[in-house]
């Protein structure tokens, strides 16, 4: 989430082979007779996490949090934090002896660990590099497109088979996965030239040193959903364990980390706790966690955050709702949509989203299980789905 973003450093120690000799060589033998040994690429990657989001303020997610995380949440939906990376994704673009064009040429190659060794002809080189993706059950729910075009790769996911009913009417249309935890670096125009320039010769080893640091940045997005319910008194018994947030994009570019222009609902798990604390105040909390790419058509790690001292928002034109269904006492239930629009516009970069309802203002509709969409908020007669403006 955005409290919980790591920041991740990949150091890359590029290395120019010169021979058998001793003596440093800035150029390598032309002659056909004798072997070219291009410079070697020694790739180390060093990860630092660090859960504090960088509003140039601290944000302090854990004061917003109430519904809290337990042995069962972890089981039932991950922990909250990001999962370190094992093993790493690398794509070499090569683009000749001019730092002009399109990538003609990638080279892949897959990192288990923290180095990498290869070699790389003379010319100019863009290199992207993502973590591996690792699930627990095997299941995979991110997919990567590296075929329609070698400029990027995109990522993305695909809808659920769980159907949801958008606030602006009965349209029906269906949810998509959450991505997994996923981050990724991307540097251009890298120059392995013949006369060593920007090199360093290790004596030691022989051979001319570039080092070269990389940052990883997140490209999903932690966020934590709480609704919390006062006055509730056993009136929501609890819930059918399914939550949507709608207005996040469906892919993003690793290369440039730009997500893209369609909004998706996506899809997560929710469990009710009751008798939580909210400063003294005794109350039920149905609580949740989701991972998304953000917002649309927007970089989160280029926004400026902070501007006089206020959290900067962001507004794309596109509204974010929340719904959950919630089962009553009596035995029937009704979906809530709530807009967490400028909630999210604040939390750009993931954090934690609050609702808060007063249990006395609603009344549990009198059909049974199954109702559906019911009018619950007194005075609200038309029924359908209900929205409560934060």
């Amino acid at each position: 989430m955005g409290s919980i973003v790591p920041t991740m450093l990949l150091v890359l120690a590029f290395a120019a082979m010169t021979g058998c000799e001793r003596q440093p060589k800035k150029f390598l033998h032309e002659d056909a007779n004798i072997e070219t040994r291009f410079p070697v690429v020694e790739l180390e990657l060093d990860v630092y996490w660090d859960y504090i989001l960088d509003y140039e303020v601290h944000y302090d997610w854990r004061a917003e949090w109430f519904y809290g995380w337990d042995d069962i949440d972890e089981q039932l939906f991950g922990k909250i934090g990001y999962n370190e990376p094992k093993a790493f994704q690398l794509r070499r673009y090569y683009l000749g002896e001019e730092n002009i064009g399109r990538h003609t040429t990638v080279l892949q190659d897959y990192i288990e660990g923290r180095r990498h060794n290869a070699p790389y002809g003379w010319g100019f080189w863009d290199l992207l590099v993502w973590n591996d993706i690792v699930t627990p059950d095997g299941v995979q729910s991110l997919h990567f497109d590296e075929t329609t075009t070698l400029d990027y790769v995109t990522a993305y996911t695909n809808q659920t088979m769980n159907a949801v009913t958008h606030h602006t009417g009965s349209t029906r249309s269906y949810s998509y996965y959450q991505p997994e935890d996923l981050f990724a670096a991307y540097m251009t125009g890298l120059e392995i030239n013949r006369d060593m320039s920007g090199f360093v010769y290790d004596e030691e080893r022989d051979i001319w040193m570039m080092s070269i640091n990389m940052k990883l940045e997140p490209l999903s997005y932690i966020y934590l959903t709480q609704v919390i319910l006062h006055h509730n008194r056993g009136k929501v018994a609890g819930v059918d364990g399914i939550a949507n947030v709608s207005g996040f994009a469906q892919s993003v570019k690793l290369n440039d980390g730009m997500t893209g222009d369609n909004p998706v609902t996506v899809n997560y798990g929710v469990r009710m706790k009751n008798h939580c604390d909210k400063h003294g105040e005794d109350v039920d909390i149905i609580g949740g966690k989701f991972l998304t790419f953000g917002m649309c058509n927007l970089n989160p790690n280029r926004v400026p955050v902070h501007r006089n001292g206020v959290p900067t928002r962001i507004d794309d034109g596109i509204r974010h709702y929340m719904d959950v269904t919630m089962l009553f006492a009596n035995g029937s239930d009704s979906t809530f949509v709530f807009d967490v629009t400028d909630q999210v516009r604040k939390r750009f970069k993931g954090g934690v989203l609050t609702v808060e309802l007063d249990c006395d203002t609603i009344v549990p509709p009198s059909r049974k299980a199954g109702s559906g969409f019911d009018a619950v908020v007194q005075d609200y007669e038309d029924g359908g789905t209900h929205e409560f403006d934060m």
